[in-house]
């Protein structure tokens, strides 16, 4: 019988799937990913199903929509009684790993309500909060909150304050590699890397890429979907595009490692983003809107299935990554997952994709959107982003032709000549919402304003 794969999940923060090189990007930012795309396979088209950080973890970790598990937004725990991704691996004979940031054990009522006995922002995550990870643990809640740039700490297994010294990102990528040289080999591992670059420091309030590097990236093409008189981009970008360029050399090494260790032939690698960014150009902020820069994201594989130096072009989105990483693994498709398995898409034993993904927006506001090949249809309700998951009514917002419009400059919502368009978008995403466990809500036409 053939050795159950090994599954390594790569998971970086606010990437734009344009900073790498196999997806466009001029500048030499991404030799390692580029050089794994064409060893694997690349979908040219991933989404997001949650553009802010807490809620896709949800997603990922649960295998079902924000709302449904009660993490529409950040600083909302996941429900200790979820059966998680990690569970299923375990019962499965898996090694269970997690490295860096976890951003789903705390409660918190807003973000300047007091700390309390539930916030663990800065404090070692109890067992019963880990979602699951058993075997090894390197992590902390919000890791932009124990952390710089540089310097910081984390929490081990037994609940330990471990500090680090040097370029973050390479510090987190290091515990991974521990639990590399570790591994025993008696069981397969399941292997949950998860850095905050090329997140901004919140504190901070910009972008840290290592000392030195920037400058490599000063000679950009702004992306076409970046407004030039909006925005922060001018001071952020070069920062942002070494960041990048950081986790791209720290999966690198990870790989070499796997490679030393004998482990590669063996290992399933998947590399993603939770959202994108958009430097301030469409909102207040870099994240949580509909926009292509906020829910596109990068997504390779290389291993098992995922092999030849293909592109994928379906739609797909972060809700299918966690029913395909157990079906990388053999284990059956859990009941209450949502999402269709990748695998099928690599193999070629799917029949039939769906032809559009759901987007769940909060905090900034309380907005649903789909996505299709040619269109961006998105809704938002009179009612607050932080505290309301859902609405029983919505207003059209944003129609946007991505055929004609790939910056998303022109807003249709409004046009009657697309009143047919939107008729048939607005049936979709209602169905989408009700698969999602939502109510079907009453959507209202465009407001001015």
């Amino acid at each position: 019988m053939q050795q159950r794969p090994n599954i390594v999940f790569y998971f970086s923060d606010q990437q734009r799937w344009d900073t790498l090189g196999c997806y466009g990007q001029p500048l030499l930012v991404s030799p390692n990913l580029d050089r794994l795309a064409k060893e694997g396979v690349k979908f040219e088209n991933a989404f997001t199903c949650q553009p802010v950080c807490g809620p896709a973890r949800s997603c990922l970790q649960s295998g079902k929509y924000a709302t449904q598990v009660n993490c529409h937004r950040n600083a909302l725990a996941l429900p200790q009684d979820i059966k998680t991704l990690a569970d299923y691996f375990h019962e499965s004979g898996y090694e269970t790993a997690y490295v860096g940031k976890w951003h789903l054990a705390s409660n918190r009522s807003s973000y300047t309500a007091p700390f309390d006995e539930e916030n663990y922002e800065t404090r070692a995550i109890p067992p019963e909060r880990r979602g699951g990870y058993r075997d090894y643990w390197m992590a902390a809640d919000v890791l932009e909150a124990t952390s710089h740039g540089y310097d910081g700490y984390v929490f081990d297994r037994e609940g330990k304050k471990c500090e680090f010294i040097g370029y973050r990102a390479d510090s987190i990528n290091n515990y991974a590699i521990h639990y590399l040289h570790q591994y025993d080999g008696e069981k397969p591992f399941f292997l949950f890397i998860s850095q905050i670059e090329p997140h901004h420091q919140n504190d901070h309030g910009r972008f840290e890429a290592p000392d030195g590097v920037r400058e490599k990236f000063t000679g950009y093409e702004l992306p076409a979907d970046i407004p030039v008189d909006k925005g922060d981009w001018k001071e952020n970008y070069p920062d942002y595009l070494g960041q990048c360029h950081s986790l791209d050399e720290n999966v690198g090494r990870l790989v070499d490692t796997l490679k030393a260790r004998g482990l590669w032939e063996n290992t399933i690698l998947f590399y993603t983003s939770d959202h994108g960014c958009h430097f301030c150009t469409r909102n207040s902020e870099y994240k949580r809107s509909c926009h292509e820069a906020s829910i596109h994201i990068p997504l390779l594989a290389v291993g098992g299935p995922f092999i030849g130096g293909r592109t994928i072009t379906e739609l797909v989105s972060l809700i299918d990554l966690p029913v395909t990483l157990l079906d990388c693994a053999g284990i059956k498709k859990p009941e209450d997952f949502q999402g269709n398995s990748l695998k099928s898409l690599a193999d070629g034993t799917s029949k039939g994709w769906e032809d559009c993904v759901f987007i769940q927006i909060s905090e900034s506001e309380v907005g649903r959107a789909i996505r299709t090949d040619q269109w961006k249809y998105a809704v938002a309700a009179d009612a607050d982003g932080w505290s309301c998951p859902g609405a029983d009514v919505y207003y059209e917002q944003y129609l946007f032709d991505l055929e004609h419009d790939p910056a998303e400059c022109c807003n249709l919502a409004g046009d009657p000549a697309f009143e047919p368009a939107r008729r048939v978008l607005r049936e979709k995403l209602l169905l989408c919402m009700e698969r999602a466990g939502e109510k079907r809500p009453e959507i209202r036409p465009f407001r001015e304003g």
